[in-house]
């Protein structure tokens, strides 16, 4: 059963002593569109409606019941959050960084971080200690929030970073607080003032970290909000499931800013599970459902059973359904799968929401006011109707990057890159049809898209290069008929050696230093990889045309041996 909790959610036992020091902090911000303000008013104007739910699950170790939090509950328990914050002189100029999980904890010391002016930095729970510690050295936080339980993780990264920021425990918030080191500046957090860095896979290997304002976040929300169509999103009357994780920007940014703005509640699962997925869909009365292209498949998978149709879903939002899979999913569970296109950088998404949807065709709806669409070629020149190219966007002319990112954090360069020509370059392929709509086709930049994962190729090669017994590596993406993508290793050794003992040798590497779905899932020793005359790999050229990798002799199977740790 759901039930409230605010209880729950403990700041620690001096939260009155410390409070008298910053109470009514998120009254305090009245104008202009912070999320401080946005999520006040919607406490003073939607009190006992529900804001966060939690599924029931009795293998999580936390809320193992389930919970379920109103506005006013959660208002309460974000002043008391901020206030400690502000107590300890945490505000506009800070970087906190979080180690949270899926867990209602990171939305409300979000809220609290961005009430008070900080900006919050979640941290994927999934990234191994080189990776957590890359982060801490590229955005060099003030502190760092994260729960007994990921504590060891986090002791891991910090031995690995030169940056060594306080930690501090959400359970007892208040006992582990320590001041902040310098003093916040002294205004308070206004629409421009950064309120996130989302960090996403980049083609140099490093991830890059997109900073996002409180205008792009309370902008993406109201976008949301204003879908319409077949994905009307109705005030005070929406339970939106999302199982995707919040330190990425759909459930962390676009749909629990539209849920704050609509008065609706979010329905946060600890990850998305085929097994659980119907019964915690109904179990929480769910309207709206998000999804990823891999979710279909698996779902699809599952017994037939009368809970294919005894929830209560109006439609599903999300991206990269197989086109053989969109009207069959549809069909069986009796809900449109509504495509979307949106990326970190700019979330104010495009959707094919018009009841004459084309399904199963790949298109994502058609460029509108506020989000201008053109396909061009390499040399930004605009290629015909129903020609492959990039799409490149922007606001509008006079203001081309409204509501976008404010940038990529201490990288002006590659900023300035992706806005060549007053355009943002997305680096994914489409093609656009006489009537306007325009359709995914790949992505341009070398990512793997893994379960939903951007991973870069450069990055793993990066790291396949240091192994003792590799002389050269190129990564690439292979289909994968579960996971949209897998990530394929074609290596030449230094030394001569059973491919299968390399194989595991390599993977174990990669394995123990970077996240587990980073892994090479399929490893190719090969006697020599294509160049140009510069030594620069050719990867169009290491496999004929139509062959699938997959299927050659000697290629090693790991997939298996992918695991969370």
């Amino acid at each position: 059963m759901m039930r409230p909790a605010a209880a729950q959610i403990r700041t620690g036992a001096q939260d009155d002593r410390l409070l008298s020091q910053g109470r009514g902090a998120v009254a305090e911000i009245r104008d202009g569109t912070t999320i401080g303000a946005v999520f006040a008013a919607a406490v003073g104007r939607h009190g006992d409606r529900p804001f966060l739910a939690v599924p029931a699950n009795e293998a999580r170790d936390y809320a193992q019941a389930g919970v379920e939090i109103s506005y006013r509950e959660a208002g309460a328990l974000v002043e008391k959050l901020c206030a400690l914050y502000r107590a300890k002189g945490y505000g506009p100029g800070h970087h906190v960084a979080t180690l949270l999980e899926n867990r209602p904890e990171h939305v409300l010391h979000k809220l609290a971080m961005n009430t008070a002016g900080a900006c919050c930095v979640p941290i994927n729970p999934d990234y191994r200690a080189a990776e957590i510690a890359f982060v801490l050295e590229h955005c060099r936080p003030e502190l760092v929030v994260t729960v007994a339980s990921r504590q060891e993780q986090m002791t891991k990264a910090l031995d690995r970073s030169t940056h060594r920021p306080p930690v501090a425990l959400a359970e007892h918030l208040a006992e582990t607080l320590p001041a902040a080191a310098r003093p916040a500046a002294a205004a308070l957090p206004e629409p421009g003032t950064p309120s996130s860095i989302l960090y996403t896979s980049g083609t140099t290997g490093r991830p890059k970290g997109c900073v996002l304002s409180n205008g792009y976040e309370v902008a993406s929300g109201q976008w949301y909000a204003d879908l319409g169509g077949l994905a009307e999103i109705r005030p005070d009357a929406e339970r939106i499931y999302n199982p995707l994780p919040l330190y990425h920007v759909n459930a962390g940014v676009l749909s629990i800013m539209g849920a704050v703005l609509t008065g609706n509640c979010q329905i946060q699962t600890d990850r998305f599970s085929p097994q659980r997925w119907w019964s915690e869909v109904t179990a929480t009365r769910a309207t709206v459902v998000h999804y990823l292209g891999v979710i279909v498949p698996l779902l699809l998978s599952q017994q037939q059973s009368e809970a294919d149709r005894s929830h209560g879903v109006r439609f599903g939002i999300g991206a990269g359904v197989e086109p053989q899979l969109h009207k069959v999913f549809e069909e069986r569970f009796g809900i449109p799968l509504i495509e979307v296109w949106g990326m970190t950088e700019m979330v104010r998404i495009l959707l094919d929401n018009e009841p004459a949807r084309e399904v199963g065709t790949r298109s994502f709806g058609r460029a509108v006011e506020g989000v201008e669409v053109r396909v061009v070629d390499d040399g930004d020149a605009d290629v015909a109707d129903g020609q492959p190219g990039e799409m490149v966007i922007r606001h509008s002319s006079a203001t081309p990057r409204r509501g976008f990112f404010s940038g990529y954090l201490k990288d002006e360069e590659a900023t300035e890159a992706a806005w060549k020509g007053g355009w943002f370059h997305t680096g994914d392929i489409v093609w656009r049809g006489g009537d306007g709509r325009l359709h995914f086709v790949d992505r341009k930049k070398n990512i793997i898209r893994r379960s939903g994962e951007n991973i870069a190729a450069a990055e793993i090669e990066a790291l396949l290069l240091t192994h003792p017994d590799v002389k050269q590596a190129a990564v690439m993406a292979v289909k994968d008929e579960v996971r949209e993508e897998e990530v394929l290793a074609c290596v030449v050794l230094k030394r001569p050696m059973p491919a299968q003992e390399a194989a595991q040798s390599i993977f174990r590497y990669c394995h123990e230093r970077l996240s587990y779905y980073k892994a090479p899932g399929w490893l190719h020793v090969v006697d020599s990889l294509p160049t140009t005359g510069t030594q620069k790999i050719q990867k169009h050229s290491i496999y004929p045309p139509g062959v699938d990798p997959r299927e050659l002799p000697g290629i090693c199977d790991l997939r298996h041996l992918k695991k969370r740790a």
